[in-house]
């Protein structure tokens, strides 16, 4: 029979599962209850590269990165108990920002479950609401049907990650004539609607007739892979674009029709026009808090056209005049094909008058600021020209993040990696470790701010032991810069416990072998980066940045996107 091997192991099973599937790097930690599958991983060495983390955590958020830029389903192993829930919020993370996963845990002996043996912790029950599904395996009979669905599962439809519980008797079992299938359809799981005729030619009409239509995109635009797509409608109806936080990267940051970030933290221009658009175009986003604002005003005046596979996000938050439940890509195929080629001359006018103020009152502060100090925006568009735009860059979550997000021109598509949805700090030096391993040929640069990356450090030395080049760059204020700027803002300046005393990072990284220094003036940057880039290897920077910046623009706390402020002078 195809695909059918002599007598093996479930441990041995596993393995000829993951070579089906194409599997080629896995992150991992071994524990007692995966060591028969670590034992058939010493055989399997030269089949599949192994990443030895320094913490479940950055397994599984290296995982995520390799999956963003690689488009394959990320791959981490872990043991049972504590081994097991060190995953859970890097699962989370997945779950919410549509990451597929594949993760495998190691579990008791099964004739002990529900015992509370030694690490044993119910990870099927716990994982179960951040997971698109989860399975605990028990019999090694069950390896090939189970995986096969995981890895479809995984990657299909909306993608998200899936738990694979399987316990050291299974693992260890004897399977005899094993033959594995991949698996291509499960009764009653449609991942890919079509979308319906009408709905097509109905939002092309509104499309056709819209004297202020606005695109936003957001990251099922790239999960679909329908970035030239986009750009084909786009230029052919004439209709500016906008991004979500997640969906940077799927449109060109230095093309025309560009007009920057919606969202808490984005640019004035496409924030003002979600409400004075006549159609909005919202292609594979689920219009959550940190865009809409306040659902009770945002683009009350528009037509929505929802563009989106998940159909249980279909008017969850906001109610479309069209629904299109369908892979972006396919709707967007069809659409750009029957829309009238148009232009929309004075709407371009009203975007590049709101993109001039936001440039006078905010984006020259950033970028030339007049102190002494330091600005983060300085530090990121440096980078931005000298990467000329095609660098990954991974950020982790804080002002920094958002900086990077608002000042990083990126070109290449794929090349943003961050934690969106569920805002995982220290997400960014696991992530980038996998972004690295997921596309090799592409510079990886880390975004880091200095409580994140204390979060996860230690993963420099999964990064030194695999000689992963990552150029590493944390941005030193002290502070969790965020959240001070909230209490800042909200509660009176009270910001207790937000100062920092961190360690000396360079003193860190060259205790681990890793080229590293720290500027803090500016007549350093340029020098600085250039090194950086230019050296053969992981390099460390550290900047020493403003301590008490803000991110402008901002939308007030249960305010409207039309209430976006560009200084606290007008709250």
């Amino acid at each position: 029979m195809k695909n059918q091997t002599k007598s093996i192991t479930g441990a041995q099973a596993i393995f000829v599962a993951l070579k089906k599937e194409s599997v080629d790097t896995i992150f991992g930690y071994p524990g007692g209850a995966n060591l028969p599958i670590y034992d058939e991983l010493y055989h399997k060495g030269e089949d599949i590269k192994h990443i030895l983390v320094r913490h479940e955590q950055g397994a599984v958020h290296a995982a995520q990165g390799y999956a963003r830029v690689s488009k394959k389903v990320g791959v981490c192993m872990v043991t049972s108990g504590p081994g097991a829930t060190n995953l859970l919020t890097g699962i989370a993370d997945a779950m919410i920002d549509s990451t597929p996963l594949v993760c495998i845990t190691g579990q008791v002996p099964s004739k002990f479950l529900g015992y509370d043996a030694f690490q044993e912790t119910d990870v099927v029950g716990i994982s179960m609401p951040v997971t698109k599904w989860n399975y605990q395996i028990t019999l090694a009979s069950e390896i090939s049907k189970i995986f096969a669905k995981a890895f479809y599962i995984a990657n299909s439809g909306r993608p998200g990650p899936v738990l694979i519980d399987i316990t050291i008797d299974a693992q260890r079992q004897i399977l005899d004539n094993f033959s594995y299938k991949k698996c291509d359809r499960i009764r009653s799981y449609h991942p890919y609607p079509k979308p319906e005729k009408e709905s097509i030619n109905e939002a092309v009409h509104l499309i056709d007739n819209s004297r202020k239509p606005l695109i936003i995109v957001g990251q099922g635009a790239l999960l679909s892979g329908a970035q030239d797509e986009i750009k084909i409608l786009a230029e052919k109806a004439g209709v500016p674009v906008a991004a979500t936080l997640l969906g940077l990267s799927a449109f060109p940051s230095n093309h025309e029709l560009f007009i920057g970030m919606v969202g808490l933290h984005g640019n004035y221009a496409p924030n003002l026009m979600t409400n004075e658009c006549d159609v909005l175009i919202a292609i594979g986003m689920r219009f959550d808090d940190r865009v809409t604002g306040n659902l009770e005003t945002y683009a009350k005046q528009a037509k929505v056209i929802h563009i989106e596979i998940d159909r249980a996000e279909i008017g969850k938050n906001v109610a479309p005049a069209i629904p299109i439940n369908s892979d972006a890509k396919v709707a967007l195929r069809l659409l750009a094909k029957k829309v009238q080629a148009n232009i929309h001359n004075p709407w371009f006018k009203k975007a590049q008058k709101y993109i001039d103020i936001e440039k006078q009152s905010v984006i020259k502060n950033d970028l030339l600021p007049k102190g002494n100090s330091l600005s983060m925006g300085e530090i990121i568009n440096n980078i931005s020209l000298k990467t000329n735009g095609n660098a990954i860059m991974v950020s982790d979550v804080g002002q920094h993040q958002m900086i990077t997000a608002r000042y990083y021109k990126y070109k290449s598509t794929n090349s943003q990696v961050t934690s969106g949805g569920l805002g995982t700090m220290g997400f960014a030096l696991p992530a980038a470790i996998g972004a690295k391993l997921g596309n090799n040929n592409k510079q990886v640069v880390a975004i880091i701010g200095d409580g994140g990356f204390q979060m996860t450090m230690q993963e420099l030395g999964t990064i030194v032991q695999h000689n992963i080049d990552i150029k590493i760059v944390v941005l030193n204020n002290s502070y969790l810069g965020m959240i001070r700027q909230l209490h800042d803002i909200y509660y009176g300046g009270r910001d207790y416990f937000n100062e920092h005393q961190g360690p000396d990072f360079v003193k860190i990284a060259e205790s681990y072998n890793i080229k590293s220094k720290r500027i803090s003036q500016r007549n350093e940057i340029e020098n600085a980066i250039d090194e950086m880039l230019n050296f053969n290897g992981t390099y460390l920077l550290e900047v020493r940045v403003e301590k008490k910046e803000t991110v402008f623009p901002i939308i007030p706390s249960g305010g409207s996107v039309s209430d976006i402020l560009l200084t606290l002078e007008k709250k």
